[in-house]
């Protein structure tokens, strides 16, 4: 029988292991350009349950059904901010130049986001404030799909459980919020609301791949400056072709003129911050991170509106614990563990794609 071996003065112990593993992940996580990055992305989510309660008090406590012009206010305020900026540009940044060179490619991005805006707001007209912010997260795997085609994304297996754990979060809260005692006012109203939405967050997709495209590869000044003027353009002309009665019908006191600029602020500040978010990590992992906006619109839902859904039962039923403690988490999570995705080396890529230089010559420039 052979004795044991010694453990010799090389060989480190098995706990001075563990605590050197859990040193370096600490090094790691908690590092000061990941912790703004959490600070970033919580705001974010903040302004989103912003937009959302303010588009449902408008909705529902004052009637007033103009998607269009809220968001119509919030491309004014980036077209007088970053518009103006590009305009006293010089060189090839300046804003005449770039109309020159790709104004029909930012008509495209500006119509996916208007009619993004578009849908999300008109939604709150067909159902409530918790289904939409639950239903919007069908764009995060809308998201990975193109960035992988489009942007060569290609993810690790930490990104897959992270989107798993995220959704199974959100599938959580759909069971406390039925569990709570949500009855459908009306069938197909929700369905058409549904349906609003699910379109919307595959348009927000779309918009946010541009977005990290031109935010990485151009500049952050160029994305909102092109994305107000655009933005002004299209909701203006849709404002007057749509919304121009009920604009009319709109009986304006302070609360609803104050309504309309919290939303306005909060969606400025959404869209201003989210490209520092992106530049550093990932629109996909930006998504992730910004689902804890469906626990605040949940909690806000609770004690603001008189909504069947929104019962104070809900606390005490079995699914809350589960959806608050795997919601939350899973979300701050994916902004910890899921590093900007890694792209496909050309020479891959010109291997498994023999027509991988005439894509080169579909470039934003």
């Amino acid at each position: 029988m052979e004795a044991a071996l010694p453990v010799g003065s090389g060989t480190p112990h098995p706990q001075e292991q563990g605590a050197t593993l859990l040193h370096r992940m600490k090094g790691k996580l908690f590092t000061w350009n990941i912790l703004k990055t959490i600070a970033l992305g919580q705001m974010l989510s903040l302004c989103i349950c912003g937009t959302a309660i303010t588009s449902q008090y408008l909705a529902e406590k004052y009637k007033v059904n103009t998607p269009m012009l809220q968001s119509f206010v919030n491309y004014c305020l980036l077209f007088l901010i970053y518009t103006v900026m590009l305009a006293f540009r010089s060189g090839s940044d300046n804003l005449l130049c770039i109309l020159k060179r790709k104004w029909w490619k930012y008509i495209l991005l500006g119509l996916a986001d208007v009619e993004a805006n578009y849908l999300i707001v008109r939604a709150y007209q067909y159902t409530t404030l918790t289904s939409v912010q639950l239903l919007d997260c069908f764009g995060i795997p809308v998201l990975m799909a193109l960035s992988w085609f489009i942007l060569y994304a290609r993810y690790r297996v930490i990104h897959f459980i992270a989107v798993a754990v995220c959704l199974l979060g959100v599938g959580t809260m759909v069971g406390a919020d039925i569990l709570a005692g949500r009855e459908d006012n009306s069938g197909s109203d929700v369905l058409i609301g549904d349906i609003l939405v699910l379109v919307g967050a595959s348009l927000y997709a779309i918009s946010n791949v541009c977005e990290e495209y031109i935010v990485k590869k151009l500049s952050r000044q160029e994305f909102l400056g092109m994305l107000g003027l655009f933005g002004i353009i299209i909701s203006g002309i849709q404002l007057l072709l749509v919304e121009y009665k009920d604009i009319a019908s709109i009986h304006w006191d302070w609360k609803i003129a104050l309504l309309f600029v919290a939303f306005a602020l909060c969606m400025f500040c959404l869209y201003s911050f989210m490209p520092l978010v992106i530049k550093v990590t990932s629109a996909t992992s930006v998504n992730l991170g910004i689902l804890t906006a469906d626990l605040y619109s949940l909690f806000f839902g609770l004690f603001l509106f008189d909504n069947k859904e929104h019962n104070p039962k809900l606390f005490l039923s079995p699914s809350f614990p589960g959806s608050t403690s795997c919601l939350s988490p899973s979300s701050w999570w994916a902004l910890f563990c899921t590093a900007p995705p890694q792209r496909a080396r050309q020479s891959q890529l010109r291997a498994a794609c023999p027509q991988l230089p005439a894509l080169e010559l579909t470039t934003w420039d």
